[in-house]
């Protein structure tokens, strides 16, 4: 579907060794600020224990996850919005992000270097915050600009856009990412067509290390409670050890640390929910399949993810709940329990469906 969750913040916070762990990639992840100057992407599976689950029922002779994509974007510094560091270019790759996960190292070791010479998360957030504030508020002024002109010759709607910009601006003006909640539908529609850097949904990594001694983690977590952001801890270097290892040695190092599963799971997880996605599924002889759609699509959009004919030629969609179909040993059992039901155009499709689709064109 092409949404993009973009991994931010300073230099040598540990972006790329997490684009690595998440993308089983290898792109350079070394000790010196700027060692990432293009962007990097990534394509992974969304891990779904449901479609095992709906697989072991169905026995398909290919099992097919739905995936995402992430970004190792380059390491932002103060004055970005001025053009320090990679500046401008920097800022160009943010914009094209549907979500962002924001890195912040909250480990003390001397043996890795701070582009700013000292640990401070909060401070290292804040650095963050504002400089995709400045960013958005030059285009904001210059949105404001082109407004003046319509209002002059008597645009309504530029007068309710101006007075969505200026609310926008007192809302920045505290240095924090400005909240959508006290705008209604028509005038968020109208905030994301400025494709602001601030307004993106964010999540936060923090970055640990694996002597707790030496983290610092109390700071940023408040700033989390306080602003509603979702914030995940996680020791870098290790869910990268983690994701290099084969299913038994993996299995065997978690069970050592004490974790179910990686962290990173957790992480993609979180940034499938931040781009308001969720997943439907599909399932036959042939294939069990997961397939992404918005939040709140109606049936015929979820068809149309597999291929437009099916949205054209969209008839109805026989539809099993995930809970029903595995409780009913699949499709033919829920047949007879009637827990199969046919939906039509109207339909909202509901996270963890196994859906059926009859169109014809």
């Amino acid at each position: 579907m092409g949404f993009k969750c973009g991994i931010l913040g300073l230099p040598n916070v540990g972006k790329s060794t997490l684009f690595n762990a998440i993308t089983k990639s290898a792109i350079p992840a070394e000790n010196f600020p700027f060692c990432t100057i293009e962007p990097n992407l990534g394509i992974v599976n969304v891990p779904d224990n449901r479609l095992q689950m709906i697989n072991e029922i169905a026995d398909s002779e290919k099992v097919i996850p739905t995936t995402m994509s992430f970004v190792d974007i380059a390491g932002l510094v103060k004055g970005a919005s001025k053009g320090e560091g990679l500046g401008n270019a920097f800022l160009s790759n943010i914009r094209e992000m549907n979500a962002l996960l924001h890195v912040v190292r909250c480990f003390d070791d001397e043996n890795v270097i701070h582009v700013d010479g000292k640990i401070n998360p909060l401070s290292d957030l804040e650095t963050i915050n504002l400089e995709l504030i400045f960013a958005d508020a030059e285009v904001l002024d210059k949105r404001l600009l082109k407004l003046e002109k319509l209002i002059r010759s008597g645009d309504a709607q530029a007068v309710k856009d101006q007075a969505i910009i200026h609310s926008l601006k007192e809302l920045m003006s505290g240095g924090l990412l400005p909240k959508l909640d006290s705008f209604n539908e028509e005038e968020i529609a109208f905030i994301n067509s400025l494709t602001l850097l601030s307004t993106k949904p964010m999540l936060l990594i923090a970055n640990l290390s694996d002597d707790q001694s030496k983290n610092k983690l109390e700071d940023i977590q408040k700033y989390a409670a306080d602003n509603s952001v979702h914030i995940i801890p996680a020791v870098v270097k290790i869910e990268h050890e983690l994701a290099n290892l084969d299913e038994e040695e993996q299995n065997e190092y978690l069970e050592l640390l004490g974790m179910d599963e990686p962290v990173l799971n957790k992480i993609i997880l979180a940034g499938y929910r931040l781009l308001n996605l969720e997943t439907y599924f599909t399932s036959g002889p042939k294939e069990s399949r997961a397939w992404t759609v918005h939040k709140n699509s109606l049936a015929p959009q979820a068809a149309g993810v597999i291929h437009t004919d099916f949205e054209r030629g969209f008839i109805k969609a026989e539809i099993i709940s995930y809970d029903d179909f595995i409780s009913c040993n699949g499709e033919a059992g829920a047949k007879r329990d009637g827990k199969l039901r046919l939906e039509g155009k109207e339909y909202i499709v509901k996270d963890g469906d196994v859906i059926h689709f009859k169109f014809n064109v």
